[in-house]
């Protein structure tokens, strides 16, 4: 993979940095910075090397239309503040005003592009309608610098094609994100657990399939637990379940079993009358879901407080440990217990601990715990769930 070194002299030159600003937002002002923050040492280091950097990212889904909501404005603005410089905003990434901001551009200069994604030709799926924006992108600046991991698995106009058409490279954060992918992939240090939470089972079980050879824990949580439980015959009352991916799930546990994988579930779950913060809530064990007062009609929402222990323990003693998808509800407070007693344990791995992105690193930030706390925070859920499952990422493979 070509890298920040492999683009020679870049003093003088205007550089197009595609990064990964999709932020939360709430009535216009962010409510957390950190993919701005994990961009920072790729832009200063540009700027060190005398260039001038015009950033372009997509924020949201606005389906090819100028959406206000969406509008990378605020973004451009707390990135000034991060910076403590002036970013100048231009009000679309391609036509007239774009070319006129880049070619205000001096040395030292950093601006950004409004929302890729108000043209639909950034996220066609023709490859001619992709390139024919690509083209108009590349017409900013001399060279490229993907540093975007959260898209890199997706063949997107500024992402794939746009790579073609300049000199082009890996910045700080992809490398980054990169080397610790390839160390969960290759590393032999043991014990090695993966955590793996969230709603669907489905969306983990190419991760499962990749890694389980790999591994000696895994443990669930989540709400793809109850397709687990639903696997050694338990019911699971109205818990979230996915009762087509039962037999597959039956088939990883008995390949586990078969290779000396330990595949640790929860012993007892939060259970609540309704799916609402202010839900009653009963402890109950998991092969006992229906015996709450809530009978059939419970709804398991968090890992319970016995579990809470023994995940932690396991976790603690693991060597490398690489954690994705919430133990339950977290946004509702009563439901983060689980959530914050995984995220606590991973903070104190004497090893390589890894949070995957994606929602995890949604609540390890809501629960007040900062990126310091754990070797490393993704930047992409989804882009390093893919890359563990082994397949072929097409904004690396263009770097390549």
């Amino acid at each position: 993979m070509r890298t920040l070194s492999d683009l020679g002299d870049l003093a003088g030159k205007r550089v197009m940095l595609r990064v990964d600003f999709n932020v939360p937002l709430s009535n216009g002002v962010i409510v957390d910075d950190g993919r701005i923050r994990a961009a920072l040492p790729t832009i200063q280091h540009l700027l060190n090397l005398g260039a001038s950097v015009l950033i372009c990212s997509h924020l949201g889904r606005p389906e090819g239309s100028i959406r206000p909501e969406f509008s990378l404005a605020p973004v451009a603005v707390r990135l000034g503040e991060l910076l403590n410089q002036e970013v100048i905003f231009a009000s679309d990434s391609v036509g007239d005003v774009a070319n006129s901001v880049a070619n205000s551009l001096i040395a030292g200069n950093v601006a950004v592009l409004e929302n890729l994604r108000f043209h639909d030709a950034e996220t066609s799926k023709d490859p001619d309608t992709r390139m024919a924006f690509a083209i108009k992108l590349a017409g900013l600046a001399d060279a490229f610098v993907s540093d975007g991991f959260g898209v890199v698995h997706r063949k997107h106009a500024s992402v794939y094609e746009l790579a073609s058409l300049l000199p082009s490279a890996a910045g700080l954060l992809v490398e980054a994100e990169v080397k610790i992918l390839q160390a969960l992939t290759a590393s032999d240090s043991k014990p090695y657990t993966v955590v793996l939470g969230g709603s669907k089972v489905s969306d983990k079980l190419a991760v499962i399939g990749s890694l389980l050879p790999k591994i000696d824990n895994l443990v669930v949580g989540g709400g793809m637990l109850f397709t687990f439980l639903a696997a050694k015959g338990y019911k699971v009352a109205s818990s979230l379940l996915e009762p087509d991916q039962i037999p597959i799930v039956k088939q990883y546990m008995e390949q586990a079993q078969a290779i000396g994988v330990r595949i640790i579930l929860p012993t007892d779950i939060r259970m609540a009358s309704k799916f609402a913060a202010d839900a009653e809530i009963e402890i109950a064990q998991s092969d006992a879901l229906e015996t709450t007062s809530f009978g059939e009609s419970g709804i398991g929402l968090d890992i319970g407080p016995e579990s809470e222990v023994v995940f932690a323990s396991i976790i603690e003693e693991a060597k490398i440990c690489f954690w994705n998808g919430p133990m339950g509800v977290f946004e509702m407070e009563r439901f983060a217990s689980g959530t914050r007693a995984v995220a606590s344990a991973l903070s104190r791995v004497n090893g390589l601990s890894v949070v995957g992105g994606g929602d995890s690193a949604a609540a390890v930030r809501a629960l007040g715990f900062s990126d310091g706390d754990f070797g490393h925070i993704s930047t992409g859920g989804g882009a390093s769930l893919e890359y563990l499952e082994g397949k072929s990422l097409p904004g690396l493979e263009v770097l390549n």
